[in-house]
């Protein structure tokens, strides 16, 4: 099953079991963020991608720039290790790793979280690319994709047991748009998947095709 069916099957599964006041609070916050244009001002194919310094799983710092040396870069952002649907997404991507490699692309994830939960979703996931820890979302701030979270969804995913000021190690209560891209040596950006929708993310076998 690819990724995007399996999205939707847990979707669906989690509209059979969540109340409709949960459903309706993340729609809302969905609907606003389709409102506010977030994607006019995001980066995308044609742009430039910013060279930057991130820490990985165990604190390693990884410069985009001397990747891009050597591979291009297949780029995916995702929420946290609490998202079922990120975890979806970063075991789709390490299926195909090997394709994507043997393109001459190497795969990265980033996300707000610490390195220390970076390292939970690591092992939880079995992933044997590079997960990132972007700290603040300083670039993903840079790259336009990064909302605040409305009070009332704030207060959903405290209800979940969420507790986004202690994976992130900030009290912004601020999170990436889901967000995938393709950076070419030259550091322009050759693809890319943006959507206001957290259930929504690039195929694996799409981003694969576009290499």
């Amino acid at each position: 099953m690819n990724l995007t069916k399996q999205l939707q099957e847990h979707a669906n599964t989690s509209k059979s079991k969540l109340p409709k006041e949960a459903l309706d609070t993340m729609q809302s916050a969905i609907n606003e963020l389709v409102s506010s244009s977030i994607l006019d001002t995001a980066s995308k194919t044609g742009d430039q991608f910013p060279d930057i310094s991130l820490p990985n799983a165990t604190g390693k710092q990884i410069n985009f720039s001397e990747i891009l040396k050597q591979n291009r870069v297949v780029l995916t952002f995702y929420r946290g290790g609490w998202c079922p649907y990120c975890n979806l997404e970063l075991r789709a991507f390490q299926n195909v790793l090997s394709e994507i490699e043997a393109k001459g692309a190497k795969l990265i994830a980033i996300s707000p979280e610490t390195p220390d939960n970076s390292l939970s979703t690591t092992e939880k996931n079995n992933l044997s690319f590079e997960v990132l820890s972007d700290t603040n979302n300083k670039v993903s701030k840079a790259l336009g994709l990064v909302f605040k979270l409305p009070e009332s969804l704030q207060a959903l995913y405290t209800s979940f047991g969420i507790d986004l000021s202690q994976s992130q190690d900030n009290k912004d209560q601020e999170l990436p748009i889901a967000a995938t891209y393709i950076i070419e040596q030259d550091g322009t950006i050759s693809y890319d998947f943006l959507s206001e929708d957290y259930k929504l993310r690039a195929n694996p076998n799409e981003v694969i095709a576009a290499l």
